[in-house]
């Protein structure tokens, strides 16, 4: 649709996530497997489609979307598939930023923490001992990601890839 439309594409904001917490040693295969499908595996295929496009083209920015719990555990919920996941999207652009850095294809992950997303407000329990442990002392709004997006999608950020830019409020200072 988008290359019917604009002819072509140019840039991939690849955000994607499910968490559901569950401790691991009760965590099923399918819940397992679901969280790795849409966080990891759909963040590949996305990728995969937008780069096939952007490497002919010799020129694209795709942004991923991991999480700060990648870096950290969080507390008090237990989301061990959501931590290998997001992981692994960091993993995996730093990977298709090498391969396709030749082609001028830019990969680069942004690693939120705590935001006001439509997941972080069901554990509304949780927030204080979240943001305790912020020392910005709040929960992001989704706006104040904004400009990072648009700069790793614009020119500005034309010598950028295999980077990650973690947005915590300070919280993996810790």
């Amino acid at each position: 649709e988008i290359i019917a439309k604009f002819g072509q594409l140019d840039i991939l904001f690849n955000n994607a996530g499910i968490a559901a917490i569950a401790p691991a040693e009760d965590m099923t295969l399918e819940h397992w497997q679901k969280t790795m499908d849409v966080n990891l595996t759909g963040t590949f295929l996305v990728a995969q489609a937008a780069g096939r496009l952007m490497i002919k083209r010799k020129q694209g920015s795709i942004i991923n979307m991991a999480s700060m719990s990648a870096h950290i555990i969080n507390v008090p919920q237990k989301v061990a598939d959501y931590h290998a996941a997001k992981a692994g999207v960091i993993g995996l652009t730093r990977c298709l930023a090498a391969e396709w850095a030749p082609y001028n294809v830019r990969v680069n992950v942004i690693s939120p923490g705590y935001h006001k997303t439509e997941m972080n407000m069901q554990w509304k329990e949780a927030h204080p001992g979240w943001i305790e442990r912020i020392p910005m002392g709040r929960l992001a709004e989704m706006e104040e990601l904004q400009g990072l997006v648009l700069f790793l999608a614009s020119d500005a950020s034309t010598y950028t890839t295999g980077s990650e830019v973690i947005t915590d409020g300070g919280y993996t200072l810790w």
